[in-house]
């Protein structure tokens, strides 16, 4: 189920009004000497993926991100899902 929430949160419709934007582990991995680490995010209780990221974006942003890594996601009829951000060097 992890690997399915994360496909989705990773997969979602992207939202331009959000500035952090969400990034695969693969990919950074490429770009990883650009960022620097700002802090994590976590969040619970959301109905959808989309919300989910929606709601990780913002938390991001209000720590500064411009990219956050989402490192875990489940589900149990809500979703929860904790992310590390890194902004730009």
């Amino acid at each position: 189920m992890k690997k399915l929430i994360f496909v989705l949160l990773a997969s979602s419709v992207s939202f331009s009004s959000l500035a952090a934007d969400l990034m695969s582990k693969v990919e950074f991995e490429k770009v990883k000497d650009q960022y620097v680490e700002v802090g994590n995010i976590s969040t619970s209780g959301e109905t959808d993926p989309a919300s989910a990221r929606e709601e990780l974006s913002k938390l991001a942003d209000e720590k500064g991100g411009d990219i956050f890594i989402v490192t875990s996601a489940n589900t149990n009829n809500k979703i929860h899902g904790t992310a590390i951000v890194y902004k730009k060097k």
